[in-house]
């Protein structure tokens, strides 16, 4: 079959309710049953046919009952509102799935995911260090979430923990870190404490290369 044209590039950012580590990716229940988070990235470089995605930041708020594979879930885009509508249906384009391989991250979501919300068009501010293990995240009246190094409970000195994902449909190698996080748009939640995967990754039609 025959897809669109696109990659993405970037900055992957992706913070839950689970426990560090985020049972989700090794095909376990979620830490307390049910699964709330969030995740999406800032393109570095990116583009849907035509259209250039440099510079567009993305994420989509997440609420799933139980394990992810037993689908019901629900979801909330939020686009930069800097995105043109050019690039805004990029997006949309691509975060639908159907110009996704399947077993790959979009098409798997549109498999999983039963309710989807109004999207959300609002200033976005991202910081983020991958290597630091540090981020944070900013949609005024929409999401704030901040991103720290897991401590050592003895010492107090950053901890750190990677996670290599071969044929991972998110990442290849991600860093583990601690979330924080205060959702206020259609799916609210609060959160201390929780997981957080930083990532460079490269997501393609055929799913990660990079």
């Amino acid at each position: 079959m025959a897809y669109a044209n696109w990659r993405l590039e970037g900055e992957w950012l992706k913070n839950c309710t689970c426990a560090y580590g985020c049972p989700c990716d090794f095909n376990a229940r979620p830490t307390q049953g049910h699964c709330m988070g969030f995740l999406g990235m800032r393109i570095t470089k990116g583009h849907f046919e035509n259209t250039s995605l440099d510079g567009v930041t993305f994420f989509a708020v997440v609420s799933f009952p139980g394990p992810l594979h037993e689908g019901n879930g629900q979801l909330q885009p939020i686009i930069d509102e800097r995105a043109s509508p050019a690039q805004r249906e990029a997006l949309f384009s691509i975060m639908s799935g159907q110009n996704s391989a399947e077993g790959t991250l979009f098409h798997i979501c549109s498999l999983i995911v039963t309710k989807m919300h109004d999207p959300i068009f609002a200033p976005i501010t991202l910081e983020f260090d991958e290597v630091a293990r540090k981020a944070r995240l900013v949609i005024p009246g929409v999401l704030e979430s901040e991103v720290e190094p897991i401590k050592n409970p003895v010492t107090g000195a950053d901890h750190r923990i990677q996670v290599v994902m071969p044929e991972g449909f998110e990442h290849r190698v991600g860093e583990v870190a601690s979330s924080n996080i205060r959702s206020s748009g259609a799916i609210k939640f609060e959160t201390q404490g929780g997981h957080s995967t930083l990532a460079h990754v490269v997501q393609t039609p055929q799913g990660v290369v990079a």
